[in-house]
């Protein structure tokens, strides 16, 4: 007897009264829908099957597989082989010569590894049943079913009038009676992606816990350090619970890997009550007393005048966007002229008066500067005065104007990348509100470019924005995106299109982020977390000591206790 799985039964025990109809049959008291499948999708992730319906359905799946001689599987596949070239040759298939070429390399390519014994060709018949107390309640859980499935890229049938041939047991091979869409042809991992088993890869017991699974609450666990990027991004809307999501994920980091640094880049200040809660040091930017950070020091570049005079001009660019491309020339040669006067650290002043008599450019970009020698940015005019040594450090923006944020966040960046690559051990960002960095290509390129070097420096970066449409507008937020080791979308008020294709999202994923449950409705945030070729709906769940804990910090407070073993490195 060939080998058949089976999984789920459905009329298999007698019953004393059975009644059919075109498309159901009656079991007693249970009624039973049969949906069968017409054409599967071109790709689907391994276990998906045990996913693609929630627990709380009242599905059951029948799979029967069969396999086929190898002779057999041979003289399939070069059918189909034979059957492209000749369309090809005659130019009357109803495919285009593209698809059909790519269909006769396809078999040619699977021809060689049935032959070499390293994949299989198998029958495979798949019959999903929803069943229900009533011949209603079973045909709206199908219906249900159905528009999950199709927003996965099933092509699905109702079998009408043919339901005992989808239901009856599974026979003895291939050839039984079976409705048309019952069978299908699968290699080997065609037919492994159809068993709903979980991914080990992401159950790694030495990461932290990212969430418990919407399908049967079992917890997921995600070792950033051993990915080939250390860096996240989560988006979502207000309210969705990013804020807190990332407090819980840097508590849990520092339970188990007490040595971590961290550094908040916080432009709402949501995150100082964290900070001072672990033992950290909190920089208030618009509080002098905290002390000056110069974004004009060379030390950030390690000394290398010339790369950070190339970095200044990003950033002003970043607070001036407005900027012609002659006052963008004129800025850039002042301040390559500054940079190159002597071991002297350059200040905005000093970058005012080397544009001191420079022409109507020079005169309007010096106007400008005004706001660093007497504007609201005066803080920052001077050599840097700020001294950070301990393992956790907030800079709190709160407070900041709206429009000054990209360029605040410009050099701070370029600083945390210094002290990032300065230092051994592990090190965390976490980078907030960072869609601001994305409104000017020079910042979105240098954002792109440190997510691609942490990991040289042992070091990962948590980005939380709203939208991930503000990356996909650029090649370089693109890049960064595709980076990223693990992307969690919380509710979403609309999924474009070109997210959906870029994330590889079908329709169902897409529809469900924009109705995802929202902590304040739930008590938790869901979300939708893509894991290289994963796509996981995770509950994001604190115990009730974090929440308590995580509560009161980010409110301000620090728990009795906390302060101490934060500064001792764990909890």
């Amino acid at each position: 007897m060939a080998p058949r799985a089976e999984v789920g039964v459905t009329g298999r025990k007698a019953a004393a009264a059975v009644r059919e109809g075109p498309s159901w049959r009656r079991i007693g008291v249970r009624y039973a829908c049969p949906l069968l499948v017409r054409q599967f999708p071109g790709e689907v992730p391994f276990g998906f099957l045990g996913r693609a319906a929630p627990p709380s359905a009242s599905v059951e799946i029948v799979l029967e597989a069969h396999r086929l001689p190898t002779p057999s599987a041979l003289q399939l596949v070069h059918g189909a082989r034979s059957t492209a070239e000749a369309e090809l040759a005659s130019g009357a298939g109803a495919s285009s010569p593209s698809e059909l070429e790519l269909e006769r390399r396809s078999a040619e390519e699977l021809g060689r590894a049935v032959a070499g014994r390293l994949q299989e060709l198998w029958r495979v018949g798949l019959c999903w049943v929803a069943t229900g107390s009533s011949r209603v309640r079973a045909e709206r859980e199908r219906q249900r079913l159905t528009e999950r499935l199709a927003g996965l890229g099933f092509r699905l049938r109702v079998p009408r009038y043919e339901v005992a041939g989808a239901l009856d047991a599974p026979g003895q091979g291939p050839g039984v009676d079976r409705p048309s869409g019952y069978w299908q042809t699968l290699t080997t991992d065609g037919l492994a992606a159809l068993y709903p088993f979980g991914d080990e890869t992401v159950l790694d017991p030495e990461g932290v816990l990212v969430g418990l699974s919407l399908g049967d609450a079992s917890p997921v666990f995600l070792d950033r350090w051993r990915q080939a990027s250390h860096s996240w991004g989560w988006f979502g809307t207000t309210g969705a619970g990013k804020s807190f999501a990332a407090a819980l994920t840097v508590l849990r980091t520092r339970w188990l890997r007490p040595e971590t640094e961290l550094i908040f880049l916080d432009p709402l200040g949501e995150y100082a009550g964290l900070v001072r809660a672990l033992g950290g040091t909190v920089v208030r930017l618009r509080d002098a007393g905290s002390g000056r950070l110069n974004p004009l020091d060379p030390a950030t570049t390690g000394g290398d005048r010339r790369e950070k005079a190339a970095r200044v001009v990003t950033m002003l660019r970043a607070l001036w966007p407005s900027l012609r491309d002659e006052e963008a020339a004129t800025l850039d040669a002042a301040v390559s002229r500054l940079y190159e006067r002597g071991d002297r650290e350059p200040t905005f002043s000093g970058l005012a008066d080397e544009l001191d008599g420079g022409g109507a450019a020079a005169g309007r970009l010096g106007a400008l500067l005004g706001v660093f020698r007497t504007g609201s940015l005066r803080q920052v005019d001077g050599p840097t005065t700020l001294r950070v040594d301990g393992p956790t450090v907030g800079i709190d923006l709160g407070g900041v104007a709206d429009d000054h944020l990209p360029f605040h966040l410009a050099y701070l960046l370029d600083w945390t990348y210094h002290r990032l690559s300065a230092r051994p051990g592990p090190k965390l960002v976490v980078l907030d509100e960072a869609h601001l960095l994305t409104r000017h290509a020079g910042t979105t390129e240098f954002l792109d470019r440190t997510v691609r070097h942490l990991r040289h420096f042992g070091a990962g970066l948590l980005l939380l924005s709203q939208n991930p449409d503000d990356f996909l507008a650029t090649a370089s937020g693109r890049s960064l995106l595709r980076n990223l080791a693990a992307t969690a979308f919380l509710r979403l008020p609309e999924v474009s299109a070109e997210c959906r294709a870029f994330f590889g999202l079908t329709a169902t994923e897409a529809a469900w982020l924009t109705k995802a449950r929202l902590p304040a409705d739930a008590g938790y945030a869901e979300s939708l977390w893509r894991i290289g070729p994963w796509h996981l709906p995770l509950a994001l769940v604190a115990s009730t000591g974090e929440y308590e804990l995580l509560a009161a910090a980010l409110r301000g407070a620090t728990p009795a206790g906390l302060t101490d073993a934060g500064r001792s490195g764990g909890l």
